[in-house]
């Protein structure tokens, strides 16, 4: 098994050791709304990567919304669930088998960026600051 390297982003990556050394008792909430761990795999280093993403629920597992604040550069993890889809979502005390799926269909993608928006508001802000348009990922479970 490859290494664990923590974010280079220091609030991220302590936001991912309270939560994980806490089985999620703490560092479950990010800007006061409930949050998720990512485990993934660097495309280019192959190290075990982690990252706190916003919780976001749909019936067939989650959301993930790569959108660095409104960034007109995606967040590296994009890259890296675009290559290496298969990931590990901690939900507090759950820790669950995943495979993200980028959306495409704009149908789709239209709602489940409405679920992200209902779960945290300003991705709507966020859009509006870039130009790009903010991927959307689901996790379904493997």
């Amino acid at each position: 098994m490859a290494d664990y390297e923590p974010n280079p982003t220091g609030w991220v990556a302590k936001q991912v050791e309270l939560y994980e050394s806490t089985n999620g008792r703490e560092g479950s909430l990010l800007r006061g709304l409930p949050c998720v761990i990512v485990t993934y795999t660097g495309r280019k280093s192959g190290a075990v990567r982690k990252t706190a993403l916003m919780r976001v629920k749909d019936v067939e597992g989650y959301v993930l919304v790569a959108s660095l604040g409104g960034s007109p550069k995606h967040p590296l993890w994009y890259f890296n669930l675009r290559d290496e889809p298969n990931i590990t979502i901690r939900d507090v005390d759950q820790v669950m088998e995943m495979r993200a799926t980028e959306i495409t269909d704009p149908a789709e993608r239209a709602r489940l960026w409405a679920l992200s928006v209902e779960a945290f508001p300003p991705y709507a802000e966020y859009q509006l600051k870039t130009s790009r348009v903010i991927p959307v990922f689901r996790a379904a479970p493997r």
